[in-house]
């Protein structure tokens, strides 16, 4: 969910943003030798063919109900991130049912944290609601990548931290959800990059795979959790805002190098 400083009035203006495709951060990662392969890996994974029209997409815009809670929301994954060639079912268990669809662009390219694996299965973290969402996919039908980052938000201290290989790499003071609209906590995920130069609070727009809890929709869009910045300094250390974070210049000149994918765990500390 992304805001701007002129409050919901210009809402409008950046739910147009949100929708378009404006750009795609370099998924800064190292590729496992399959996921360079142009060629698909045959999938030896022996399943009934699922109808894919009859499944609802997984995206930051719909909710799949039957999706598995994330029930490790402080773990740190470790890093594996996946990316689906193209539009692929996903379960909710190994050999289980499927439950949604998901492809392989929603804002750029489609990279998923992965948070369990199972033989030929992996288990991620899905961009759709309700928070927590996950999902099992067939690895065979999938890139599969390492960030080397990780992202921690303290939304009680209001301070984000970036990490780089285990190692703290910034800090910085930020604002938060308002009582009435708190930035949801839990385990997410950098889900793309908006890039908007004229955008007068924030050039630079991370949308999370999280959403508000208060807000079904905000500004015309889904509600969805953004890591952007804010004309205003004062802000920072408050909480003020609609859900998103709201991070200084110098923090989101850091953040947005992040791979696509990569964890961002916010707790209440």
């Amino acid at each position: 969910m992304t805001e701007s400083a002129d409050g919901p009035s210009r809402g409008n203006r950046l739910a147009a943003v949100v929708i378009a495709l404006l750009a795609c951060a370099a998924l800064v990662v190292a590729v496992k030798s399959y996921g360079n392969d142009p060629e698909p890996v045959a999938d030896t994974v022996t399943v009934t063919p699922v109808n894919l029209k009859k499944l609802t997409p997984s995206t930051t815009a719909t909710r799949v109900k039957a999706a598995p809670r994330d029930r490790a929301a402080d773990e740190v994954p470790s890093g594996v991130v996946v990316h689906p060639r193209a539009v692929v079912p996903v379960f909710d268990a190994p050999d289980g049912t499927a439950i949604a669809k998901v492809g392989p662009q929603q804002f750029g390219d489609t990279w998923l944290p992965v948070i369990a694996e199972r033989g030929a299965w992996v288990r991620v973290l899905l961009p759709s609601r309700p928070n927590g969402s996950t999902g099992w996919l067939r690895s065979g039908k999938l890139d599969e990548a390492k960030s080397r980052f990780l992202i921690r938000v303290h939304v009680g201290s209001r301070t984000l931290e970036l990490f780089e290989d285990g190692v703290p790499t910034g800090s910085w003071t930020v604002a938060v959800g308002a009582s009435g609209t708190p930035t949801p906590t839990g385990r997410t995920f950098v889900l793309g990059q908006l890039v908007d130069q004229q955008q007068s609070f924030s050039p630079y727009i991370l949308p999370l795979g999280s959403h508000s809890q208060t807000l079904d929709t905000y500004g015309g869009g889904p509600g969805t959790v953004a890591i952007h910045g804010w004309t205003d300094p004062s802000v920072f250390g408050q909480a003020i805002s609609h859900g998103c974070i709201r991070v200084p210049d110098d923090a989101l000149e850091a953040l947005r190098t992040v791979p696509f994918g990569t964890a961002v765990l916010i707790d209440d500390a």
